[in-house]
């Protein structure tokens, strides 16, 4: 890859970490759901980085992952960033499984569905380590049923948007030739 390519990549990498970003100060307006620890919102930010695993790569992906995570840092503190960063690395490794060229056993919403329960399970486990309590096993059930609604939303959004997301990173590509 030239000097050249590798700017306009981390431009397109950096511009998508902007909208991972926007994505998730937009989340962080939407009021608390009931029945579910505060914090948890959507992840419409995780189409970002399911872009990013599907036509990026890994390192690109894991970039957006702790880009997230700073932010959660810097916006609601070091809990907040733990369960970003945990919830979005075995989201990320679950989409890295499911949108590898030989296996597609699922579409663009099954991957939004088992990355967004992935990252509901994540952040329980980040949330009892930093407690010390098992106890948060019981919003298990609760986190299910959201991680099926929120990651059906997401999976339909990213199908939606992928077009978009696409012709946008040609755009980058396209530069690389000049």
């Amino acid at each position: 890859m030239t000097n050249s390519a590798r700017v306009y990549r981390v431009a397109l990498v950096g511009v998508l970490g902007a909208q991972a970003l926007a994505l998730s100060w937009l989340e962080s307006l939407l009021p608390a759901f009931p029945f579910l620890p505060p914090g948890f919102k959507p992840g419409l930010s995780n189409i970002v980085v399911m872009f990013a695993v599907s036509q990026l790569s890994l390192p690109a992906a894991l970039f957006l992952v702790l880009i997230k995570a700073g932010f959660a840092l810097v916006t609601r503190g070091a809990t907040a960033a733990l369960t970003s960063l945990f919830g979005g690395l075995v989201s990320m490794g679950m989409m890295a499984l499911l949108l590898r060229p030989r296996c597609k056993v699922f579409g663009l919403v099954g991957v939004g569905v088992c990355s967004a329960l992935m990252h509901n399970l994540g952040q329980l486990l980040a949330a009892m380590l930093l407690t010390g309590t098992g106890s948060l096993v019981s919003y298990a059930p609760a986190l299910l049923v959201f991680g099926a609604l929120t990651g059906t939303v997401t999976g339909c959004v990213f199908k939606a948007v992928m077009p978009l997301l696409e012709k946008q990173s040609k755009y980058f590509i396209s530069r690389k030739a000049k």
